[in-house]
């Protein structure tokens, strides 16, 4: 607000001085157009007054008043617009030798048009009207000393001609004012957008760097996290068996070997394009999935059976990130059976249907119950309960399948019940209309 007062008070004295920027075009020339103006109208006086009287006593002294009137006209714009005392005392010596001419040669009363325009420039505008009125009355008895008779027309057309030229000044000099200030309220609105844009660019950077530090985040636990974890469970149960079955933890150690390679391929992926290893290996999602279910059923080593299943074909192809988030997905669930259900069975089901696309995630294990009035499907995230493919969230597991899901404008449902296993499902759709507005960052998932 101060920055903006300060911005219209250098407006108004700005104008006030004749400095403002961008000068106006028709001030300017209506300035020429004065000046020429009083030029011409003091040569025709005095060529008039030539011509009617010569050889008169008073000649010399018309002359050189008409001189003496030239010259200080000329030093008008020398001086400035601004009211200074210089400049008003300026204005009185002007304004006192015109009248001194009129008062010996009436016909000098034309030059008062341009001295009207002279004043309403300088002056304060009560100040300008009574020069004007003051003006307006010498021309009226100019023009009556001339006239052989009393006329009407003498007293009323120079007040006349002098209210018109006063209210076409004004005029135009408040248009002048306005077109000023809407000038400087532009320039203010356009300062304002570039601020404001700038603002708006700092925020969708800081907006974009946190969604990128979650979507990097849940990527690191549903990928390297899970794979270290599994390590070190298997490496634990190596050492723990080495005296008594060294074959038993051999296969430990070899499994956690082939966990550290796709941990590597997936590092490796994340330094390319951030993109799953398993798509990036051609397939597509179908075969990332079967993939995975058959990497989780050789890493249980007999105590977990995963199988996959696809019904149905894709009208065209699946966007990358509807892919890449329905791996992720998958790999976080699974990740909790293998934790927490104590489930022996798991499935993997991938349906194409015509507006979307759904992933089913069942195991056997002990299942859980649900909150009392939570919800069993929701677009902003599912209920997580205990045990079972939903687990009550340890690290970012059901927190990142539910910010997945809504990424793309998905259901999240989870239906469970104490041992009776638990199945979540994934819904998400592939209409234009259906997809939500996403950042750009998205796309890298």
């Amino acid at each position: 607000m101060r920055y903006r007062v300060e911005r219209r008070r250098g407006v108004r004295e700005a104008e006030a001085d004749g400095t403002a920027s961008g000068p106006d075009p028709d001030a300017r020339w209506l300035a020429l157009l004065m000046h020429a103006a009083f030029f011409l109208l003091l040569g025709a006086s005095l060529t008039r007054f030539l011509m009617r009287h010569p050889g008169e006593a008073r000649t010399p002294w018309i002359i050189a008043l008409s001189i003496t009137l030239a010259v200080l006209y000329l030093l008008g714009p020398v001086l400035g617009s601004r009211p200074t005392p210089r400049r008003l005392t300026w204005l009185g010596v002007l304004v006192a030798v015109w009248m001194v001419l009129v008062v010996l040669a009436p016909s000098f009363a034309w030059c008062a048009v341009p001295l009207f325009y002279t004043g309403l420039r300088i002056l304060p505008p009560r100040a300008a009207l009574a020069l004007v009125a003051l003006l307006t009355a010498f021309v009226v008895a100019a023009q009556l000393r001339l006239a052989t008779g009393f006329d009407p027309n003498l007293v009323l057309a120079p007040p006349a001609v002098a209210a018109v030229a006063t209210a076409v000044f004004v005029h135009m000099q408040r248009q002048a004012v306005r077109q000023r200030e809407l000038a400087a309220r532009q320039r203010e609105l356009i300062d304002d957008l570039l601020r404001t844009r700038r603002e708006l660019a700092a925020t969708e950077r800081r907006e974009g760097t946190l969604a990128e530090r979650q979507r990097l985040s849940m990527e690191i636990h549903d990928t390297l996290a899970q794979g270290l974890s599994s390590q070190q469970m298997l490496l634990q149960a190596a050492d723990r068996t080495w005296a008594a079955d060294p074959d038993a933890a051999r296969r430990h150690v070899r499994t956690a070997t082939g966990i550290a390679e796709r941990n590597l391929a997936e590092a490796r992926r994340f330094v390319h394009d951030l993109a799953p290893a398993d798509l990036a290996e051609g397939g597509g999602l179908e075969a990332a999935l079967h993939a995975l279910a058959a990497r989780e059923s050789a890493q249980a080593q007999g105590t977990l059976t995963v199988r996959c299943h696809v019904e149905g074909a894709p009208h065209a192809p699946l966007p990358d990130r509807v892919q890449s988030a329905l791996l992720r997905i998958a790999q976080g669930a699974l990740a909790n059976v293998t934790e927490h259900s104590g489930a022996t069975a798991a499935g993997l089901t991938l349906t194409h249907l015509d507006d979307r696309v759904v992933l089913d995630i069942g195991d056997n294990g002990r299942g859980f119950t649900p909150e009392p009035g939570a919800p069993r499907a929701t677009a902003t995230g599912g209920t997580g309960g205990t045990g079972g493919t939903a687990s009550t969230v340890r690290g970012h597991g059901l927190p990142a399948i539910r910010a997945r899901v809504r990424q793309l404008g998905g259901t999240l449902t989870i239906e469970s019940a104490p041992g009776e296993g638990t199945v979540l499902s994934a819904e998400i759709p592939l209409t234009p209309t259906e997809n939500p507005p996403r950042h750009p960052t998205e796309d890298l998932a």
